[in-house]
């Protein structure tokens, strides 16, 4: 003989771990749905643009910046230019009101000589030497020959004298020397002899 009950049990048991009992943890859990593409999208484009708007900003700065320090560093340049030249300048207007009751023209001389002397220091100092002009041979680089002269002593190319300074500064030509340059000693005539055609 079964016992019902026994059998009651069996079943309740068997309910108990059935599809039901799965239904009902799986209802305790979250249901988990996919992400959105569209929203993904939409909010790296925010991150983006915003992290591009704060590139943009920080570079729109250091122009500024880089622009602002070029203009400091230029008047600073002009500054130490001028504190080397005015006492140049100094010297020359003392030089020049000394020349209105001055009865000594030498001493005159030998001062504006030394006012030019101190000026030539100055842009020593400030890296810029004159061009070696009289006497050296035309340099094109250096040298803008603006009259050609016959020169019995100096051979062609020399150049004879110097109408403007030129000035560099390292390698750089701030301007070009103006000179006179020789062509040569003038051509002598020579005597047509029997025989020869006039050259």
């Amino acid at each position: 003989m079964v016992d019902e009950n026994s059998e009651e049990q069996v079943d309740e048991g068997t309910n108990g771990a059935g599809e039901d009992g799965a239904r009902a943890d799986d209802a305790d859990e979250p249901v988990q749905t996919p992400p959105d593409p569209l929203a993904e999208a939409k909010a790296e484009a925010v991150k983006l643009k915003d992290q591009l708007l704060r590139t943009a900003a920080d570079f729109d700065n250091f122009r500024k910046r880089s622009r602002r320090e070029v203009n400091d560093a230029e008047i600073r340049g002009r500054e130490e230019l001028l504190k080397d030249l005015l006492p140049v300048f100094d010297n020359l207007e003392r030089a020049m009101q000394h020349a209105d009751s001055a009865t000594d023209v030498q001493a005159l001389a030998d001062g504006i000589r030394m006012v030019s002397r101190q000026f030539l220091d100055a842009l020593g100092k400030l890296g810029i030497e004159r061009v070696v002009s009289l006497g050296a041979h035309f340099d094109p680089s250096v040298h803008e020959a603006i009259q050609q002269l016959e020169s019995p002593d100096q051979p062609m190319g020399t150049v004879l004298a110097e109408v403007q300074a030129g000035y560099r500064q390292g390698e750089r030509l701030l301007r070009p020397a103006m000179v006179v340059v020789s062509k040569g000693p003038p051509a002598a005539a020579h005597p047509v002899t029997d025989g020869e055609e006039p050259g």
